[in-house]
């Protein structure tokens, strides 16, 4: 019986399980996983620096409905300050997809750094917390 209760418990967690985004980049033979969950201002999103010369942001908004989305942006670190390289915008909730993709919704994305011939690559997909 006890067993039970904490299933029924459970329950609503699991179904209400809160979204977040995971993306992978991978720069100068190393990768690693930046999380995204919801925000209410995207100005308190602070980039994340990759290497010496990229930033990357992740920007998750899931609500108010008209400003719904994932927007994802790469930056130069130039001594006169960030310079974008690249800035996607993917709509929110995310189109469901039977399948999931090797590279999730963003597939596998490549940025390259003009100045310093560096390349970022990255991708992204979406994970429910307490399961994918």
């Amino acid at each position: 019986m006890p067993r039970r209760l904490l299933l029924l418990a459970l329950l609503p967690t699991l179904a209400h399980a809160t979204p977040r985004i995971d993306c992978h980049t991978t720069y100068g033979g190393e990768t690693h996983t930046h999380v995204a969950r919801p925000v209410d201002s995207p100005y308190r999103v602070a980039p994340a620096n990759i290497g010496s010369y990229f930033l990357f942001r992740v920007v998750f908004q899931d609500r108010p409905a008209d400003l719904a989305s994932v927007k994802i942006y790469a930056y130069a670190d130039r001594d006169e300050g960030p310079m974008i390289l690249h800035q996607a915008s993917h709509p929110w909730p995310l189109p469901s997809a039977k399948v999931q993709p090797a590279y999730g919704f963003t597939g596998l994305q490549h940025v390259y750094e003009p100045m310093r011939d560096g390349e970022l690559a990255y991708w992204c997909e979406q994970v429910k917390e307490g399961g994918r």
